[in-house]
Protein backbone atom coordinates (compact mmCIF):
# COMPACT_ATOMS: atom_id res chain seq x y z
CA UNK A 1 0.00 0.00 0.00
CA UNK A 2 1.65 3.45 -0.89
CA UNK A 3 0.72 6.89 0.44
CA UNK A 4 1.42 10.23 -1.21
CA UNK A 5 1.90 13.21 0.92
CA UNK A 6 2.47 16.30 -0.47
CA UNK A 7 2.79 20.23 0.33
CA UNK A 8 5.37 20.02 3.93
CA UNK A 9 2.78 18.28 5.71
CA UNK A 10 4.36 17.28 9.09
CA UNK A 11 6.31 14.36 9.68
CA UNK A 12 3.86 13.17 12.73
CA UNK A 13 1.76 11.96 9.74
CA UNK A 14 4.54 10.03 7.99
CA UNK A 15 5.56 8.32 11.03
CA UNK A 16 1.97 6.99 11.40
CA UNK A 17 1.09 5.81 8.16
CA UNK A 18 4.84 4.42 7.82
CA UNK A 19 4.22 2.00 10.74
CA UNK A 20 0.91 0.85 9.71
CA UNK A 21 2.93 -0.34 6.94
CA UNK A 22 2.67 2.22 4.25
CA UNK A 23 5.36 3.00 1.66
CA UNK A 24 4.82 6.83 1.99
CA UNK A 25 6.56 9.29 -0.64
CA UNK A 26 6.49 12.80 0.56
CA UNK A 27 7.07 15.80 -1.46
CA UNK A 28 7.67 19.53 -0.56
CA UNK A 29 5.50 21.51 -2.81
CA UNK A 30 2.40 21.06 -4.61
CA UNK A 31 1.12 19.23 -7.84
CA UNK A 32 -0.17 20.73 -10.83
CA UNK A 33 -3.35 18.80 -12.30
CA UNK A 34 -0.73 16.95 -15.28
CA UNK A 35 1.82 16.34 -12.37
CA UNK A 36 -0.64 15.18 -10.05
CA UNK A 37 -2.84 12.84 -12.23
CA UNK A 38 1.13 10.94 -13.02
CA UNK A 39 1.79 10.81 -9.32
CA UNK A 40 -1.32 9.16 -8.32
CA UNK A 41 -0.21 6.29 -10.36
CA UNK A 42 0.01 2.86 -8.01
CA UNK A 43 -1.21 5.18 -4.91
CA UNK A 44 -3.84 4.32 -2.45
CA UNK A 45 -4.10 7.15 0.01
CA UNK A 46 -3.58 11.27 -0.97
CA UNK A 47 -2.57 13.60 1.15
CA UNK A 48 -2.49 17.52 0.50
CA UNK A 49 -2.96 20.72 1.88
CA UNK A 50 -4.60 23.88 0.69
CA UNK A 51 -2.68 24.30 -2.95
CA UNK A 52 -2.57 21.27 -4.65
CA UNK A 53 -6.15 20.41 -6.39
CA UNK A 54 -8.10 17.12 -6.86
CA UNK A 55 -10.18 18.35 -9.55
CA UNK A 56 -13.01 16.05 -11.64
CA UNK A 57 -10.63 16.55 -14.21
CA UNK A 58 -7.61 14.52 -12.51
CA UNK A 59 -10.30 12.31 -10.91
CA UNK A 60 -11.59 10.96 -14.43
CA UNK A 61 -8.11 10.28 -15.28
CA UNK A 62 -6.32 8.59 -12.64
CA UNK A 63 -5.92 4.65 -12.89
CA UNK A 64 -8.40 3.07 -9.94
CA UNK A 65 -6.38 2.57 -6.78
CA UNK A 66 -7.35 5.43 -4.59
CA UNK A 67 -9.21 4.85 -1.44
CA UNK A 68 -8.82 8.13 0.19
CA UNK A 69 -7.42 11.28 0.43
CA UNK A 70 -6.30 13.63 3.40
CA UNK A 71 -6.91 17.61 3.34
CA UNK A 72 -4.64 18.59 6.39
CA UNK A 73 -5.98 21.79 6.87
CA UNK A 74 -9.68 22.74 7.51
CA UNK A 75 -10.73 23.50 3.89
CA UNK A 76 -11.53 21.19 1.20
CA UNK A 77 -12.79 23.51 -1.56
CA UNK A 78 -9.65 22.59 -3.67
CA UNK A 79 -11.56 18.76 -3.73
CA UNK A 80 -14.08 17.61 -6.35
CA UNK A 81 -16.07 16.40 -3.32
CA UNK A 82 -19.22 15.41 -5.57
CA UNK A 83 -16.89 13.10 -7.98
CA UNK A 84 -14.96 11.80 -5.39
CA UNK A 85 -17.87 10.01 -3.69
CA UNK A 86 -18.99 8.59 -7.18
CA UNK A 87 -15.85 7.40 -7.25
CA UNK A 88 -15.69 5.34 -4.28
CA UNK A 89 -12.61 7.77 -2.43
CA UNK A 90 -13.34 9.02 1.28
CA UNK A 91 -12.55 12.73 2.38
CA UNK A 92 -11.36 13.52 5.68
CA UNK A 93 -10.27 17.02 6.79
CA UNK A 94 -9.04 18.26 10.15
CA UNK A 95 -11.81 20.62 11.07
CA UNK A 96 -11.00 22.01 14.47
CA UNK A 97 -7.09 20.82 15.12
CA UNK A 98 -5.51 24.45 14.00
CA UNK A 99 -8.92 26.50 15.39
CA UNK A 100 -6.27 28.20 18.14
CA UNK A 101 -3.94 28.99 16.27
CA UNK A 102 -5.99 31.02 13.57
CA UNK A 103 -7.71 32.88 17.12
CA UNK A 104 -4.19 33.85 18.54
CA UNK A 105 -3.03 35.12 15.27
CA UNK A 106 -5.95 37.19 14.90
CA UNK A 107 -6.18 38.58 18.91
CA UNK A 108 -2.44 39.21 18.37
CA UNK A 109 -2.71 41.22 14.81
CA UNK A 110 -5.83 42.84 16.55
CA UNK A 111 -3.30 44.26 19.20
CA UNK A 112 -0.68 44.89 17.15
CA UNK A 113 -2.47 46.77 14.70
CA UNK A 114 -4.24 48.93 17.29
CA UNK A 115 -0.99 50.08 18.58
CA UNK A 116 0.60 50.45 15.28
CA UNK A 117 3.73 47.61 16.40
CA UNK A 118 4.56 46.87 12.98
CA UNK A 119 5.67 50.59 11.98
CA UNK A 120 7.13 51.53 15.46
CA UNK A 121 9.59 48.05 14.48
CA UNK A 122 10.08 49.05 11.04
CA UNK A 123 11.33 52.50 12.34
CA UNK A 124 13.17 50.83 14.86
CA UNK A 125 14.98 48.51 12.47
CA UNK A 126 15.86 52.08 10.53
CA UNK A 127 17.28 53.54 13.42
CA UNK A 128 14.58 55.85 14.17
CA UNK A 129 13.27 56.57 17.91
CA UNK A 130 9.88 57.38 17.74
CA UNK A 131 8.50 56.98 21.54
CA UNK A 132 4.82 58.55 20.71
CA UNK A 133 1.24 57.73 21.93
CA UNK A 134 -0.45 59.16 18.96
CA UNK A 135 -2.52 56.37 17.13
CA UNK A 136 -1.99 54.04 19.42
CA UNK A 137 -4.92 52.35 21.30
CA UNK A 138 -6.23 50.09 23.80
CA UNK A 139 -8.01 47.10 22.23
CA UNK A 140 -10.02 47.16 25.82
CA UNK A 141 -13.75 48.74 25.40
CA UNK A 142 -12.97 48.65 21.30
CA UNK A 143 -16.42 46.86 19.20
CA UNK A 144 -14.89 43.57 17.17
CA UNK A 145 -17.07 42.35 14.67
CA UNK A 146 -16.66 38.75 13.88
CA UNK A 147 -18.05 37.75 10.29
CA UNK A 148 -18.64 33.82 10.41
CA UNK A 149 -19.40 32.44 13.90
CA UNK A 150 -17.78 29.07 13.48
CA UNK A 151 -15.40 27.13 15.56
CA UNK A 152 -12.84 30.00 14.79
CA UNK A 153 -15.09 33.03 15.24
CA UNK A 154 -16.85 31.69 18.21
CA UNK A 155 -13.38 31.27 20.06
CA UNK A 156 -12.20 34.07 18.82
CA UNK A 157 -14.95 35.77 20.51
CA UNK A 158 -14.46 34.21 23.51
CA UNK A 159 -10.63 35.60 23.83
CA UNK A 160 -11.64 38.94 22.62
CA UNK A 161 -14.22 39.42 25.49
CA UNK A 162 -10.97 38.30 27.66
CA UNK A 163 -9.26 41.06 26.02
CA UNK A 164 -12.08 43.70 26.93
CA UNK A 165 -13.77 44.17 23.91
CA UNK A 166 -17.11 43.98 22.70
CA UNK A 167 -18.28 41.65 20.47
CA UNK A 168 -20.65 41.48 17.64
CA UNK A 169 -20.81 38.25 15.17
CA UNK A 170 -22.54 37.91 12.08
CA UNK A 171 -23.50 34.03 10.60
CA UNK A 172 -25.75 33.02 8.10
CA UNK A 173 -26.63 30.46 10.41
CA UNK A 174 -28.33 30.37 13.90
CA UNK A 175 -25.42 30.58 15.89
CA UNK A 176 -25.76 30.45 19.93
CA UNK A 177 -23.67 33.47 21.11
CA UNK A 178 -20.84 33.10 23.25
CA UNK A 179 -20.01 34.63 26.98
CA UNK A 180 -21.94 38.45 25.65
CA UNK A 181 -21.47 38.73 22.16
CA UNK A 182 -24.74 40.52 20.79
CA UNK A 183 -25.45 38.47 17.22
CA UNK A 184 -26.58 41.22 13.76
CA UNK A 185 -29.26 40.75 11.60
CA UNK A 186 -27.26 41.65 8.88
CA UNK A 187 -23.89 42.40 7.44
CA UNK A 188 -24.45 46.21 7.46
CA UNK A 189 -25.54 46.45 10.86
CA UNK A 190 -22.12 44.90 11.58
CA UNK A 191 -20.48 46.90 9.73
CA UNK A 192 -22.22 49.95 10.95
CA UNK A 193 -21.39 48.93 14.57
CA UNK A 194 -17.97 47.35 14.27
CA UNK A 195 -14.50 49.33 14.66
CA UNK A 196 -12.54 46.00 14.28
CA UNK A 197 -14.18 43.77 11.31
CA UNK A 198 -12.77 40.37 10.87
CA UNK A 199 -13.39 37.45 8.81
CA UNK A 200 -13.98 33.85 9.38
CA UNK A 201 -16.22 32.08 6.80
CA UNK A 202 -15.68 29.25 4.86
CA UNK A 203 -14.61 27.77 1.66
CA UNK A 204 -18.26 27.79 -0.06
CA UNK A 205 -18.64 28.90 -3.34
CA UNK A 206 -21.61 31.64 -2.99
CA UNK A 207 -19.05 33.14 -0.98
CA UNK A 208 -16.51 34.19 -3.62
CA UNK A 209 -16.33 38.14 -3.63
CA UNK A 210 -18.79 39.06 -0.91
CA UNK A 211 -16.66 41.44 0.77
CA UNK A 212 -15.73 44.04 -1.93
CA UNK A 213 -16.00 48.19 -2.45
CA UNK A 214 -19.13 48.64 -1.19
CA UNK A 215 -18.86 46.76 2.09
CA UNK A 216 -15.62 48.62 2.84
CA UNK A 217 -17.52 51.74 2.24
CA UNK A 218 -19.82 50.82 4.68
CA UNK A 219 -17.37 50.08 7.71
CA UNK A 220 -16.32 52.73 10.38
CA UNK A 221 -14.20 55.42 9.18
CA UNK A 222 -10.81 54.37 10.82
CA UNK A 223 -11.62 51.06 11.60
CA UNK A 224 -9.52 48.14 11.32
CA UNK A 225 -9.89 44.40 8.83
CA UNK A 226 -8.59 41.05 8.83
CA UNK A 227 -8.90 38.15 6.94
CA UNK A 228 -7.77 34.73 8.13
CA UNK A 229 -10.61 32.42 6.18
CA UNK A 230 -10.64 32.45 2.27
CA UNK A 231 -8.34 34.45 -0.73
CA UNK A 232 -11.20 34.60 -2.89
CA UNK A 233 -14.16 36.13 -0.35
CA UNK A 234 -12.56 39.96 -0.65
CA UNK A 235 -11.01 42.07 -2.96
CA UNK A 236 -7.56 43.17 -2.17
CA UNK A 237 -7.28 45.84 -4.59
CA UNK A 238 -10.80 48.01 -2.74
CA UNK A 239 -9.35 47.03 0.51
CA UNK A 240 -6.02 49.11 -0.69
CA UNK A 241 -7.89 51.83 -1.93
CA UNK A 242 -9.36 52.07 1.54
CA UNK A 243 -6.66 51.76 3.19
CA UNK A 244 -4.73 54.07 0.83
CA UNK A 245 -7.66 57.20 1.54
CA UNK A 246 -7.35 56.70 5.36
CA UNK A 247 -10.73 55.25 5.25
CA UNK A 248 -9.76 52.18 7.15
CA UNK A 249 -6.82 52.71 9.59
CA UNK A 250 -5.07 49.43 9.09
CA UNK A 251 -5.38 45.59 7.66
CA UNK A 252 -4.10 42.08 8.58
CA UNK A 253 -4.26 39.48 5.63
CA UNK A 254 -3.57 36.05 5.83
CA UNK A 255 -4.97 34.83 2.80
CA UNK A 256 -5.28 36.34 -0.81
CA UNK A 257 -6.83 35.71 -3.87
CA UNK A 258 -3.59 34.85 -5.51
CA UNK A 259 -1.12 33.36 -3.62
CA UNK A 260 2.23 31.46 -4.87
CA UNK A 261 2.57 27.80 -5.16
CA UNK A 262 5.79 27.80 -3.99
CA UNK A 263 8.19 29.45 -1.71
CA UNK A 264 10.50 30.14 -4.34
CA UNK A 265 7.60 32.30 -6.71
CA UNK A 266 7.31 36.03 -6.24
CA UNK A 267 4.35 37.17 -4.05
CA UNK A 268 3.05 40.31 -5.63
CA UNK A 269 -0.20 42.37 -3.87
CA UNK A 270 -1.27 45.87 -3.61
CA UNK A 271 -1.54 45.92 0.12
CA UNK A 272 2.56 45.88 -0.09
CA UNK A 273 3.65 48.96 1.37
CA UNK A 274 1.11 50.62 2.58
CA UNK A 275 1.23 51.55 6.56
CA UNK A 276 -0.25 49.49 9.31
CA UNK A 277 -0.71 46.67 6.96
CA UNK A 278 0.79 43.26 8.48
CA UNK A 279 1.06 40.45 5.69
CA UNK A 280 1.58 36.84 6.38
CA UNK A 281 2.07 33.90 4.05
CA UNK A 282 -1.09 32.03 4.77
CA UNK A 283 -0.12 30.94 7.93
CA UNK A 284 -3.09 31.34 10.31
CA UNK A 285 -3.21 27.74 11.33
CA UNK A 286 1.06 27.02 11.23
CA UNK A 287 1.83 26.51 14.22
CA UNK A 288 3.60 23.65 15.53
CA UNK A 289 0.98 22.42 18.22
CA UNK A 290 -1.25 22.81 15.26
CA UNK A 291 0.52 20.80 12.35
CA UNK A 292 1.22 18.14 14.42
CA UNK A 293 -2.09 17.94 15.95
CA UNK A 294 -3.09 17.64 12.03
CA UNK A 295 -0.70 15.29 10.75
CA UNK A 296 -1.85 13.00 13.87
CA UNK A 297 -5.66 13.15 13.29
CA UNK A 298 -5.81 13.71 9.27
CA UNK A 299 -3.21 10.34 9.41
CA UNK A 300 -5.19 8.48 11.79
CA UNK A 301 -8.03 8.93 10.03
CA UNK A 302 -7.00 7.93 6.87
CA UNK A 303 -5.56 4.68 8.69
CA UNK A 304 -9.16 3.88 10.58
CA UNK A 305 -10.52 3.77 7.10
CA UNK A 306 -8.35 2.12 5.56
CA UNK A 307 -8.24 -0.49 8.45
CA UNK A 308 -12.04 -0.49 9.32
CA UNK A 309 -14.09 1.24 7.07
CA UNK A 310 -15.40 4.12 9.59
CA UNK A 311 -16.07 7.18 7.62
CA UNK A 312 -16.87 8.83 10.66
CA UNK A 313 -16.11 12.87 10.26
CA UNK A 314 -15.74 12.19 6.44
CA UNK A 315 -16.67 15.03 4.63
CA UNK A 316 -18.30 13.24 1.19
CA UNK A 317 -19.35 9.34 2.27
CA UNK A 318 -22.08 8.55 4.19
CA UNK A 319 -21.07 7.96 7.65
CA UNK A 320 -20.63 4.48 9.20
CA UNK A 321 -19.14 4.07 12.92
CA UNK A 322 -17.34 0.21 12.29
CA UNK A 323 -17.32 -1.73 15.75
CA UNK A 324 -14.87 -4.08 16.13
CA UNK A 325 -14.21 -6.23 12.95
CA UNK A 326 -15.53 -9.82 13.55
CA UNK A 327 -14.67 -12.10 10.39
CA UNK A 328 -13.89 -10.54 6.70
CA UNK A 329 -15.16 -7.19 6.31
CA UNK A 330 -16.81 -5.90 2.77
CA UNK A 331 -17.51 -2.14 2.00
CA UNK A 332 -19.56 -1.27 -0.85
CA UNK A 333 -20.08 2.02 -1.97
CA UNK A 334 -23.08 2.06 -4.32
CA UNK A 335 -25.35 4.61 -5.70
CA UNK A 336 -27.86 5.02 -3.67
CA UNK A 337 -31.13 3.31 -5.51
CA UNK A 338 -33.64 1.24 -4.39
CA UNK A 339 -32.67 -2.44 -4.00
CA UNK A 340 -28.85 -2.26 -3.73
CA UNK A 341 -28.91 -3.91 -0.07
CA UNK A 342 -31.27 -6.83 -1.22
CA UNK A 343 -29.37 -7.39 -3.94
CA UNK A 344 -26.20 -7.75 -1.99
CA UNK A 345 -27.75 -9.89 0.74
CA UNK A 346 -28.95 -11.93 -2.14
CA UNK A 347 -25.49 -12.72 -2.89
CA UNK A 348 -24.43 -13.60 0.38
CA UNK A 349 -27.57 -15.73 1.21
CA UNK A 350 -26.67 -17.69 -2.11
CA UNK A 351 -23.34 -18.24 -1.11
CA UNK A 352 -24.55 -19.15 2.27
CA UNK A 353 -22.60 -16.25 4.18
CA UNK A 354 -23.32 -16.06 8.00
CA UNK A 355 -23.72 -12.28 8.62
CA UNK A 356 -21.90 -10.96 11.84
CA UNK A 357 -22.42 -7.30 11.10
CA UNK A 358 -24.27 -5.07 8.47
CA UNK A 359 -24.82 -1.55 8.62
CA UNK A 360 -25.97 0.99 5.67
CA UNK A 361 -25.83 4.66 5.39
CA UNK A 362 -26.65 7.02 2.87
CA UNK A 363 -25.35 10.44 1.41
CA UNK A 364 -27.12 12.28 -1.26
CA UNK A 365 -26.69 9.71 -4.55
CA UNK A 366 -23.97 7.74 -2.48
CA UNK A 367 -24.60 4.57 -0.38
CA UNK A 368 -21.99 2.88 1.71
CA UNK A 369 -23.14 -0.72 3.41
CA UNK A 370 -20.64 -2.43 5.55
CA UNK A 371 -20.78 -6.15 6.23
CA UNK A 372 -18.91 -8.67 8.41
CA UNK A 373 -19.27 -11.91 7.01
CA UNK A 374 -17.39 -15.07 9.12
CA UNK A 375 -18.64 -18.15 6.99
CA UNK A 376 -19.70 -18.17 3.14
CA UNK A 377 -18.69 -20.73 0.03
CA UNK A 378 -16.21 -19.16 -2.43
CA UNK A 379 -16.81 -16.90 -5.00
CA UNK A 380 -19.15 -14.49 -3.07
CA UNK A 381 -16.65 -11.10 -3.03
CA UNK A 382 -16.49 -11.37 -7.16
CA UNK A 383 -20.28 -11.75 -6.82
CA UNK A 384 -20.63 -8.43 -4.46
CA UNK A 385 -18.24 -6.74 -6.57
CA UNK A 386 -21.11 -7.41 -9.69
CA UNK A 387 -23.68 -6.07 -7.93
CA UNK A 388 -25.54 -3.31 -10.45
CA UNK A 389 -24.68 0.09 -9.28
CA UNK A 390 -21.69 -1.10 -7.24
CA UNK A 391 -19.08 2.32 -7.27
CA UNK A 392 -16.30 0.48 -5.45
CA UNK A 393 -16.08 -2.85 -2.98
CA UNK A 394 -13.30 -3.54 -0.90
CA UNK A 395 -12.14 -6.32 1.36
CA UNK A 396 -10.43 -6.38 4.61
CA UNK A 397 -9.94 -9.57 6.17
Amino acid sequence: MKALLLENIHPEATRILTAAGYDVETRAGALSEEELVSALDGVNLLGIRSRTHVTDNVLRRIPAGLNAIGAFCIGTNQIALPQCATKGVAVFNAPYSNTRSVVELAMAEIVAMARHLTDRNAQMHEGIWSKSATGSHEVRGRRLGIVGYGNIGSQLSVLAEAFGMRVYFYDIQDRLAMGNAQRCDSLDELLSKAETVTLHVDGRKSNAGFFGADQFAAMRPRSLFLNLSRGFVFDDQALAENLKSGHLAGAAVDVFPTEPKSAGERFVSPLQGIPNVILTPHVGGSTQEAQVDIGRYVANKLQEYMDTGSTSMSVNLPEVNTPPRHGVRVLHIHRNVPGVMAQLNSVLSGHDANIAFQALSTRGDVGYAVTDVTAATSGWEEDLAEVPNTISCRVIR
